[in-house]
């Protein structure tokens, strides 16, 4: 049976938005086309009409992911516009973040998993990196575009870090002790 083009744009729609959420819960090599097919619904057929490879969802996966991500920065930016900067790292820093895999953050679910893919996966990573870094510079105290870079890329790293940690030893007293230490760390000095 044929969908027509406004289906088949929802269906793709689709596909991409339940494998950013299952790609960031199992990771790229987590899940097979298959699986991801039936969980948005559709057959394991329709894939390669809507995609060149899993690694195209996989691009097309985490350039969505990241864009949500990035939204929510831009919201929590715009609602705490003079506390801007502890407030991402307080949310970025969560404990929903830790244990919500599926809508949290991408980096800290996919990043190692990204260093392993093809350079289209690569390239999407460095662009989200980028307007992440884009989104702290706006909010951080620096001597000059240079230094508020330099003070970014040092905040963004060690949020990702701590939370990759926390997730690595599940939702356990270790987890909050490295949230809460990493972000009474940055707070403190930002």
């Amino acid at each position: 049976m044929r969908v027509s083009r406004e289906q088949a744009g929802e269906n793709r729609f689709r596909v991409i938005a339940i494998a950013g959420e299952l790609f960031r819960e199992r990771g790229f090599d987590g899940i097979g086309i298959a699986d991801l097919m039936k969980a948005a619904g559709l057959t394991h057929g329709g894939f390669y009409g809507q995609f060149k490879s899993k690694v195209d969802l996989a691009a097309e996966a985490s350039r969505q992911a990241l864009a949500a991500n990035a939204a929510l920065w831009r919201e929590t930016i715009g609602r705490t516009r003079d506390k801007a900067l502890n407030a991402v790292i307080g949310m970025y820093l969560s404990r929903p973040n830790l244990i919500f895999r599926a809508k949290g953050c991408t980096f800290a679910s996919l990043c190692a998993d990204a260093a392993r893919q093809d350079e289209m996966v690569k390239t999407v990573f460095a662009e989200g990196i980028e307007n992440h870094l884009q989104l702290l510079q706006e909010i951080v105290d620096g001597n000059g575009d240079e230094d508020r870079r330099r003070k970014s890329i040092a905040i963004l790293s060690q949020m990702v870090g701590a939370m990759t940690l926390a997730r690595a030893v599940g939702d356990a007293p270790l987890a909050a002790e490295i949230l809460n230490s990493v972000r009474d760390e940055l707070e403190t000095r930002h």
